[in-house]
């Protein structure tokens, strides 16, 4: 058979340690593949490549479509960008799936029960990274969701519990507070969850589930949510299993899939022959079967799992009374290679099959909806103000006898609380105003707001910002400030 050509990077810290040992557990198990290798992480960062990927690096990964990544080191302060981010973003991965099982007795859990998928939305949500400082006090961070990037991942959450034998999906939120973004999440849920009539659904707020991941794992099954969240819940979710040394994960998108351990690059280890490399086996199992090689990938999880299971550990699960044999990243490479084609003994084997390929290359096509009237309603403005002792009530009476074209003040919050009219005065106030300014007759034209910033402007009110109100099919499209 051909071999199938991928892209590889070493990464740096124990990157290129854990890498080695997963490179010669699947070439010695049979994998079918060609290697091409790239540079990437701390020493293309200091070459002056704010990405941290050579430009040329590109062109590898357009070719394989395949990637297998090691753990890599973002210098601290500000103008190095995310290599994994960057990667999703720009090769449409917006799918993390990370697996976590629990391997009990044979590494230490308090919830030997857990067998739980993260399917987590991966590129939208405020890993965007868009953020502005706007004043002397005050940064945002702009979080994004799309109705198409929400539907993606759900339906994709779906497919993956359908094609692997699960009988449940979770949606996890917070729109009990950001009901406009998880808002959207939570009813495209609803929505697409209807089409599975034979999959259990639920819907959780994040908070609580997050503590149900700690608490009572077993409970969960499938678990699909938003970018952020996702990112917490699965390391919970891997840490509670023995160690997030043990987890992988994928990243699918339309033509592209990255494979990697879900832990960083421990610097402080590297070099020192202790990294485990499970969490990138893992991975590199992931995109065995992703690549059609479900008979390989069997080969190397049972191979591992019996490995686990006859106490030969790392020592970051390695445990007096369960593990036989404390070991480094080579030896324990070496032991998995021994034990090639053979299955675990009490841990349940596993068996991949082509059906399980088909649902990770499976494309999720999303049809355009049909566009809703939308009807400019107001207009938010974000004032730099730091006069009149932060006294809201000067400023809104300032604006108030502003002369202003079709549009009137109706609240003014700071960091998202209303301060006037009738705010409290103990209140704590920054130096960002968010005016809010609504249509006298229903709809306001564009040119209203120019207007109104034009006037601000001439009364020497300093405008960081806008955000345009909108109705949709009459439907409000903007929360309400606290109070309002």
């Amino acid at each position: 058979m051909v071999n199938k050509k991928i892209t590889v990077a070493y990464g740096d810290g124990i990157g290129p340690e854990i890498m080695k040992a997963t490179l010669d557990i699947i070439k010695a198990a049979g994998a079918r593949i060609e290697t091409d290798i790239i540079e990437i992480g701390k020493e293309v960062y200091l070459k002056g490549i704010s990405a941290g990927i050579e430009p040329q690096s590109w062109d590898s990964l357009k070719e394989t479509k395949v990637f297998l990544k090691a753990p890599i080191t973002t210098p601290q302060g500000g103008g190095f960008k995310s290599l994994n981010v960057t990667t999703r973003k720009t090769l449409g991965l917006y799918a993390n799936v990370r697996p976590c099982r629990a391997l009990s007795p044979y590494v230490h859990t308090h919830h030997p029960k857990t067998d739980i998928v993260i399917v987590r939305e991966n590129e939208e949500d405020l890993y965007a990274g868009i953020e502005h400082q706007q004043t002397d006090e005050v940064v945002q961070c702009i979080k994004l969701i799309s109705r198409p990037g929400c539907e993606r991942i759900v339906r994709y959450a779906f497919e993956y519990a359908k094609a692997y034998g699960r009988k449940k999906v979770t949606c996890m939120t917070k729109d009990n507070i950001m009901k406009q973004a998880d808002g959207l999440f939570h009813q495209v849920f609803n929505e697409i969850g209807e089409e599975y009539p034979e999959i259990e659904k639920d819907h959780i707020i994040i908070d609580i589930g997050s503590a149900i991941v700690a608490d009572k794992p077993e409970t969960l099954d499938v678990v699909v949510t938003l970018n952020l969240y996702g990112d917490i819940i699965s390391d919970i979710a891997a840490q509670i299993t023995g160690s997030v040394g043990l987890g992988g994960s994928s990243n699918i998108g339309q033509n592209y899939a990255m494979f990697e351990a879900i832990h960083g690059s421990a610097p402080d280890i590297a070099g020192k022959n202790i990294a485990n490399p499970s969490g990138l086996l893992n991975g590199a199992i992931m995109m065995l079967v992703h690549i059609g090689q479900p008979d390989i990938a069997t080969i190397v999880h049972n191979a591992w799992l019996r490995t686990i299971e006859d106490g030969i550990h790392t020592g970051d699960i390695y445990k007096e009374g369960l593990s036989t044999q404390k070991v480094g990243t080579k030896e324990f490479a070496e032991a998995v290679i021994k034990r090639l084609g053979e299955k675990p003994i009490e841990i349940p084997a596993v068996e991949y099959t082509q059906q399980e390929t088909e649902a990770e290359n499976e494309n999720v096509n999303i049809e355009s909806a049909k566009p809703k009237e939308k009807a400019l309603v107001g207009v938010d403005v974000f004032l730099n103000w730091n006069e009149g002792n932060r006294n809201p009530n000067v400023l809104g009476e300032l604006l108030e006898k502003l002369e202003i074209e079709n549009l009137s003040l109706k609240v003014i919050t700071s960091r998202g609380v209303k301060v006037y009219p009738h705010g409290n005065p103990e209140t704590f106030k920054a130096d960002h105003w968010i005016c809010r300014f609504y249509a006298n007759e229903d709809i306001a034209k564009p040119s209203d707001i120019i207007k109104l910033l034009d006037t601000l402007n001439q009364n020497g009110l300093e405008f960081v910002k806008t955000e345009h109100l909108y109705t949709f099919d009459g439907e409000r499209g903007f929360s309400l400030a606290q109070g309002e």
